[in-house]
């Protein structure tokens, strides 16, 4: 028996990229969790300068999970001068009409809710527009179906010289 190892998750590469674009799709928010703790400690010593983060979910009450997490990371760089750093979407993909994530403390997320899905392309568009000849690192932990547009668009070319290069963890 030979063992080769221990071997972390797909999305500590994140912090290796200059920018970095994490998509989860409900629980699969649980690998970004370390890396936005690891950010929340300090994010200085590491390449990344720019993050993507969006997180689709069917349910409200799931984005209450790292809620106070995204809520800390948020306002520890905004303390630094670095509002820039990290770009928070949420997506709420089913809804009976327009929900809040509940609590004062929340403000900052309740900012950033969107209802529906994502609109891929107009994403992948925006982000290579804003970080033209750099490569971007995509890392996904969700559906099929999240994974297969993002492998596909991170494998297309756009006009500002961007580069994506597509990573995907799943849970077995």
């Amino acid at each position: 028996l030979y063992i080769d190892g221990p071997f972390g998750s797909p999305s500590e590469e994140s912090l290796n990229y200059e920018v970095s674009l994490c998509v989860a799709g409900g629980i699969g928010v649980t690998p970004f969790a370390s890396i936005l703790n690891t950010l929340l400690d300090d994010w200085q010593c590491y390449k990344l300068r720019r993050l993507y983060f969006i997180w689709v979910c069917r349910e409200i009450q799931s984005f209450r999970w790292f809620a106070d997490l995204l809520c800390m990371l948020h306002n520890k760089l905004w303390q630094e001068n670095r509002p820039d750093y990290i770009n928070i979407q949420l997506y709420l993909s089913q809804t009976d009409g327009i929900q809040k994530i509940i609590d004062e403390k929340y403000q900052v997320l309740n900012s950033r809710l969107l209802i529906g899905r994502p609109r891929w392309k107009l994403l992948f568009d925006e982000i290579a527009k804003c970080n033209r000849q750099k490569t971007v690192g995509v890392f996904c932990c969700g559906p099929n179906e999240i994974s297969k547009v993002l492998h596909k668009l991170s494998n297309s070319s756009n006009s500002y010289g961007t580069r994506f290069e597509y990573n995907k963890e799943s849970f077995s």
